[in-house]
């Protein structure tokens, strides 16, 4: 399972050219599913995103998680992560998990986001959608985390 987070100062995603979801201070985050990943790789990820240090302390540096600043997190499908790109110019998406299994987890992340964070903290973007995604990226500060299930070695 990887994701993309991004720090940002507002995220939001519109589907139909209608809000469909927004946060203020947080963390965007693209969530792409590949084939082995389980229901451990989503508890796992989301562990790692809402405790990964990526806000400025009182000096300055990266030194505080989404949950020591009570931020919030936007969670968006991102189908395209899953991509294998290391040959050629186009992608190919062997790797990446069906639509059911992507859905499901998908669904799993932000279930799991939402008991540490709390329902009003946790976004997300609509499975499946057409989505516009919004946001002023703060830094810019980009990382891309990766975990993979009980029968991967990532």
């Amino acid at each position: 399972m990887k994701g993309l987070i991004q720090r940002v100062s507002y995220a939001r995603v519109t589907v139909d050219k209608e809000i469909f979801s927004e946060i203020s201070t947080g963390l965007l985050l693209l969530l792409g599913v590949e084939k082995p990943d389980d229901a451990s790789a989503a508890a796992k990820l989301c562990s790692k995103v809402i405790r990964y240090r990526v806000f400025p302390d009182d000096h300055g540096r990266m030194n505080r998680s989404l949950l020591d600043i009570g931020g919030s997190l936007l969670v968006v499908p991102q189908f395209t992560l899953a991509a294998d790109t290391g040959s050629g110019t186009r992608p190919g998406f062997s790797v990446a998990a069906s639509p059911d299994l992507a859905n499901g987890l998908f669904r799993e992340f932000v279930a799991v986001a939402e008991q540490h964070l709390g329902k009003t903290r946790v976004g997300q973007g609509q499975f499946g959608a057409d989505m516009k995604v919004a946001l002023e990226n703060d830094g810019p500060v980009t990382f891309l985390l990766e975990v993979g299930g009980d029968n991967s070695q990532k």
